[in-house]
């Protein structure tokens, strides 16, 4: 695939290409509830990184520590879950936006424990 193709891909395209990549190098989707522990499993992969990067503990020696990797990884897991489930995602999102937009409208400018760290 193209660098141009990857780049700024959004999330239909996203969902198109791990579904076309599972459906032939992959062979074929996981089981749902295999891809939820291989969603956790990369999940706390993120959690390994942020907690020696940016937390109190300190990387083993030869530790790779590559954030956007994992959460790529987490990204990937996502978009197959969503496949197999029939989630759009780029709709999903839109969606859950606009709830956001509506409930949370004044709740974070309104929380004064956000001003004073």
């Amino acid at each position: 695939m193209a660098e141009a193709d990857t780049h700024d891909i959004g999330l239909s395209r996203a969902q198109a290409i791990v579904d076309d990549w599972i459906k032939t190098v992959g062979v074929r989707y996981f089981s749902p509830l295999t891809n939820m522990a291989v969603l956790t499993e990369e999940v706390g992969e993120v959690a390994r990184v942020m907690a020696r990067k940016y937390g109190d503990q300190s990387a083993k020696e030869g530790e790779r520590l590559d954030l956007a990797d994992e959460l790529a990884d987490v990204l990937w897991v996502v978009l197959a879950i969503a496949n197999q489930t029939g989630v759009d995602l780029a709709q999903a999102f839109r969606n859950n936006l606009d709830k956001k937009n509506v409930r949370d409208y004044r709740r974070h400018i309104d929380n004064p424990k956000l001003y004073n760290p």
